[in-house]
């Protein structure tokens, strides 16, 4: 029996130690596990430091694009910045969420930061050029275009900017030049291309027009019109100004209108056109008119007018008008509608078009519409009586221009029109014309 006990103790203290072994086995086992886990862990954490850059930036891009929470995206940002402090991309968005939320100085900063890690960086330098430009400082603003395209010299964005700035600082003939660069690169940019017809009209600094228009009517007269004008334009510090001498055979009469045209630019955005025109020869032509216009640089090369003419011979001529333009490649397209109240509102609509196939002077012209336009010299007369009659009207032109600064056009314009009620005529208008730049 103590053999027994004995052994039965032995027994009992291998079985203990058995257990105990598998026990400490166990905590041996799970505190490797746990040392394998933190070093898993902390290479996960080394390679995912990249990873969690672009969620952050994505995060903010999200915040600031589709909740317009700016505060917050550059919270995101500027954490993620703090992770990659190397990030060009984040440091240019941060930049440009202080420029949108109107901190100059704190983007300013962020950017030169990102410039010194990154100097050939041209989302950064585009970045500062915007900056400065839309803080009214376009001489920093071009410099940093300048130092952009000595590395990258065929950016479109970087000779967009540039164009614009010169453009706002007046130097019209360099802004010219550099939107005629970007037109050779790509014909069909609509955007470049709206640009270059502004620079380019405000590129000369005088320039000479003379025009003739022959009025030939199958019905309503058995003797044709004729028209013919003599301009100067000359560019001043607040826009163009254009006089203007128009001298027309109507009705077997002669007469004789001084005309005089502004351009002035009232922002960025916003220019306008107003003229005024005298005339002794009622009839033949109105004895006053005006006209004022709105005009809006619109984003994507939209162009919108507001506007009103008015007539006067014996008694005013009120024509309201409103337009939308929209550069696309090698075409400019333009629908407008003319107004007239009294009597039952007359209507005037048109859409017309243009194919440039050279430089911002060289393009075909196509257009096609209903009424009477009272910016139409060779048939706005009509409406001292025939406001309220009907009329169709299809036209074409050419203009093309030599060495850029001899420009000549050609045009015809075919109408029929109601000149008694339920009795229409056919009219067809021949005009040529030409200018000098200098």
């Amino acid at each position: 029996m103590i053999i027994v006990k004995v052994n039965g103790f032995r027994s009992f203290w291998r079985l203990k130690d058995y257990f105990l072994d598998m026990k400490y086995s166990r905590i041996r086992m799970m505190a490797c596990c746990s040392v394998l886990m933190i070093c898993f862990s902390g290479l996960c954490s080394r390679a995912q430091v990249k990873l969690s850059c672009d969620s952050l930036f994505q995060l903010a891009r999200k915040s600031a694009f589709d909740r317009h929470d700016f505060a917050r995206a550059r919270e995101l940002s500027k954490k993620a910045l703090q992770q990659c402090p190397d990030y060009a991309d984040i440091g240019d968005f941060l930049g440009r969420l202080y420029t949108w939320d109107h901190f100059p100085d704190s983007a300013r900063q962020i950017l030169l930061d990102v410039l010194e890690r990154h100097p050939a960086n041209e989302e950064t330098l585009i970045a500062l050029a915007d900056l400065e430009y839309w803080n009214d400082q376009p001489g920093p603003a071009l410099a940093y275009c300048e130092r952009g395209l000595a590395i990258h010299p065929g950016s479109r964005v970087l000779l967009l900017k540039k164009a614009r700035i010169l453009n706002n600082l007046r130097r019209y003939k360099e802004a010219s030049f550099v939107c005629d660069t970007l037109l050779k690169l790509d014909p069909k940019d609509g955007e470049v291309r709206q640009l270059a017809l502004q620079t380019r009209s405000l590129a000369a600094e005088n320039q000479l027009g003379l025009s003739y228009d022959y009025v030939y009517f199958d019905k309503e007269f058995n003797t044709p019109w004729q028209l013919a004008s003599v301009d100067y334009k000359r560019q001043t510090p607040f826009g163009a100004v254009i006089g203007r001498i128009n001298y027309a055979n109507r009705f077997n009469t002669n007469g004789v209108q001084a005309e005089v045209d502004a351009y002035p630019h009232l922002s960025r955005m916003f220019y306008c056109y107003l003229n005024f025109g005298y005339s002794d020869n009622v009839g033949v032509f109105p004895h006053y008119r005006a006209g004022f216009s709105l005009y809006a640089n619109l984003p994507g090369s939209w162009e919108g007018e507001v506007g009103f003419r008015c007539l006067y011979f014996s008694s005013s001529t009120w024509i309201y008008t409103v337009s939308l333009g929209k550069y696309y490649r090698n075409f400019w397209f333009n629908v407008r509608t003319y107004l007239t109240p009294g009597g039952g509102t007359s209507q005037s609509y048109s859409l017309n078009a243009r194919y440039y196939y050279g430089g911002s002077e060289d393009y075909f012209s196509a257009g096609i519409g209903t009424g009477i336009s009272p910016d139409d010299q060779s048939n706005n007369v009509q409406l001292n009586e025939r406001y309220s009659l009907r009329s169709n009207n299809l036209s074409a032109g050419y203009n093309h221009a030599v060495k850029k600064m001899n420009v000549f056009f050609i045009a015809a314009t075919w109408l029929n029109q109601e000149y008694l009620p339920g009795v229409r005529g056919n009219q067809l208008d021949v005009g040529i014309g030409y200018k000098k730049r200098w």
